[in-house]
């Protein structure tokens, strides 16, 4: 309740000083648009929208974007058409995340305050808070794949396979990438199995129903994309005009170098004549989300102990093959407050801290870093807004 209503109180200010809405629509509400073309029966818009990045396939406009975040707005466009509260639902989504992570914490053994710390840290405490200013289609995707990685990663952790695995599968409808959570999630349920002492056949039963909900709702992405582009895998950003007229490559190992300069080297301060000014299209993503940098040195120190499983194996392999697969956007987020792609990867950090081998108490240094990584937030989401 406390988060909560923290949460409720530092937007009410933050946005009243940035003069910005907190619950209102986004000029940016391109899933708006996709949940009214469905409730006239439509899988294209019928028209374009210049300032929206949308598909154009075979003469029509399509949203170039996975499919799941329109889901509560189709619902929500019957109360309030297409001015939906795009703004207030980033919110709720990255609170939601923040929640879910503060659970599996208290489950693993957590006093509440270090519990909450974490939650704050795996959350608010980075570019994720910028996400949250403005519901625009972008941020829609991030802010509820966070939430539902999230729940998902909880869910499974405290036994209950099934709707984690509900969750898994629609957070990869908000961004694909997300699949790679499926080997860390696996591993973990194997681990439990084993602790437990579970029979294969009863663990194979029992992971059943959520394989084949999951299997179901990417049957239904692959058919969506089929019914539009001909294509199961295609969601519609090959036919964003930058990459299917002018030239662009979405993902290319050519990305990878320039991503890695200014992602994992740029500093987030330049100076030109008028002094120092924070870089707006993104810098090292340590800094941008710090509870990173505490998930490296929990690896360095269970290296040096030799403290591993298979679930922190896991976890570790597949946080830097994702960070690998973003490296190969080409815009990796274009103007933006730190990286904020590597939104996606907090979960990671959040698992990991839940795993055995932790001290189960935030440390004074780690509090500290949490201080300056909420101020350090706050101060980037402003400069980026104002």
């Amino acid at each position: 309740m406390l988060l909560c209503w923290a949460t409720a109180v530092f937007y009410c200010f933050f946005c009243f000083y940035l003069g910005r809405s907190a619950t209102g629509s986004s000029g940016y509400f391109t899933y708006t648009l996709q949940a009214l073309a469905w409730r006239r029966g439509a899988l294209s818009l019928g028209h374009d929208y210049p300032w929206l990045e949308l598909a154009v396939f075979e003469g029509d406009w399509y949203v170039s974007f996975p499919p799941v975040p329109s889901v509560p707005l189709f619902f929500l466009t019957f109360i309030f058409g297409d001015m939906t509260p795009d703004n207030l639902l980033v919110k709720l989504y990255a609170l939601t995340g923040c929640l879910a992570v503060y659970h599996l914490l208290k489950k693993a053994g957590y006093d509440k305050l270090s519990a909450a710390g974490f939650s704050l840290l795996c959350s608010f405490a980075g570019c994720l808070l910028s996400l949250t200013t403005e519901g625009a289609v972008w941020f829609q995707a991030q802010t509820l794949a966070f939430a539902l990685t999230s729940a998902a990663v909880c869910l499974l952790f405290i036994g209950k396979p099934t709707p984690a695995l509900v969750c898994y599968a629609l957070a990869v409808g908000c961004r694909p990438f997300n699949a790679v959570y499926g080997l860390p999630l696996f591993a973990l349920y194997c681990e439990q199995c084993k602790n437990k002492q579970v029979q294969f056949r009863q663990a194979a039963l029992r992971l059943l129903p959520g394989v084949v909900l999951g299997l179901m709702i990417a049957a239904a992405y692959g058919w969506y994309n089929w019914a539009r582009f001909g294509n199961p895998l295609e969601f519609g950003h090959n036919y964003l005009p930058e990459f299917s007229w002018q030239g662009g490559t979405q993902f290319s190992l050519a990305h990878v170098a320039d991503n890695v300069k200014t992602f994992l080297l740029s500093l987030p301060f330049y100076q030109d004549l008028d002094g120092w000014k924070l870089r707006q299209f993104g810098f090292c993503f340590l800094i941008a989300n710090p509870v990173f940098i505490l998930l490296l040195c929990w690896i360095g120190a269970d290296l040096l102990r030799r403290r591993f499983s298979l679930s922190k194996l896991a976890v570790i392999l597949c946080f830097f093959l994702h960070l690998f697969l973003l490296l190969l956007h080409r815009t990796f987020g274009g103007y933006q407050f730190g990286a904020r792609y590597t939104c996606d990867l907090l979960p990671y950090a959040a698992l990991y801290l839940a795993l055995p081998g932790h001290r189960r108490a935030m440390r004074l240094g780690e509090g500290l870093l949490l201080i300056f990584a909420c101020a350090f937030a706050v101060y980037g989401a402003a400069v980026i807004l104002l």
